[in-house]
């Protein structure tokens, strides 16, 4: 497989950096890797233009770097390998469920309970297809394979609330899915919730906020945390919830 197109002109913010990865920043909108009609304005092709030597040494058979992905809509932390041995440890730290992973999500009701597991089996499937293209969605189905995902209400309003979600395990819409299966649909989904919360957002309210794992190669605990993206602070402000409290190891703003 032929190595990414490099281009600069894609942007992302770095939150953490060394010799064997680095954390950073996807802004919403921006797909995270390659495919049919994203050949070279995705996330990877902006790190290949910034780290080609370290993404090249990894090649495709390490997915250049990439341990794990965010939906296109999605924005917040992604952690990337510069190392074979750190994209092999952060393989396995993914695969044994090690990686502490916090999504903030504004949503258009406020579920029954106040804070709660979800253990429903997700099914994935095409929703839509044509000569060149496909799109993978997902659903709650008892044939499906297990997925987890613990949330607690950080604050409600009348117009909805702003949930904090933490996936145990990582199925495609995971997040997405399981607050929608508790009538609290993330505003702005294209495709799970009612049409009312998908007009209630230009870009689907949600934000990878937390990143905490053990360093594979170092052994050091990292705790990556991002403040409450920019764009999202007017439909906050809106649905009269206020921003979350900023962690003491958040990301400085640009």
């Amino acid at each position: 497989m032929a190595a990414p197109t490099p281009n600069e002109r894609v942007t992302f913010r770095v939150a953490h950096e060394d010799d064997d990865l680095l954390v950073v920043v996807k802004r919403a909108r921006l797909v995270t890797t390659i495919g049919i009609g994203h050949e070279d304005d995705t996330l990877l092709n902006g790190l290949m233009a910034r780290y080609p030597k370290q993404l090249a040494r990894l090649g495709a058979s390490r997915d250049w770097g990439l341990v794990h992905r965010l939906d296109r809509g999605t924005s917040g932390l992604i952690v990337v390998a510069l190392s074979p041995d750190a994209y092999d440890g952060l393989r396995e730290l993914f695969e044994s469920r090690s990686v502490r992973k916090l999504y903030w999500a504004l949503c258009r009701s406020t579920p029954n309970k106040p804070a709660g597991v979800i253990k429903r089996p997700i099914i994935e499937e095409i929703r839509k297809a044509t000569k060149y293209t496909s799109t993978k969605t997902a659903r709650i189905g008892n044939s499906g394979k297990p997925a987890v995902t613990a949330y607690r209400v950080l604050q409600s309003s009348p117009a909805g609330s702003l949930i904090e979600a933490r996936p145990v395990t990582g199925r495609l819409h995971q997040v997405r899915v399981h607050l929608d299966s508790i009538a609290a649909t993330v505003l702005g989904d294209e495709f799970y919730g009612p049409a009312i919360a998908r007009a209630a957002s230009k870009r689907l309210a949600l934000h990878a906020h937390r990143l905490a794992f053990t360093h594979p190669i170092t052994g050091d605990e990292l705790d990556l945390r991002t403040s409450f993206p920019r764009d999202l602070r007017p439909l906050l402000k809106r649905m009269r919830l206020e921003r979350p409290d900023l962690a003491e190891h958040e990301i400085p703003e640009e």
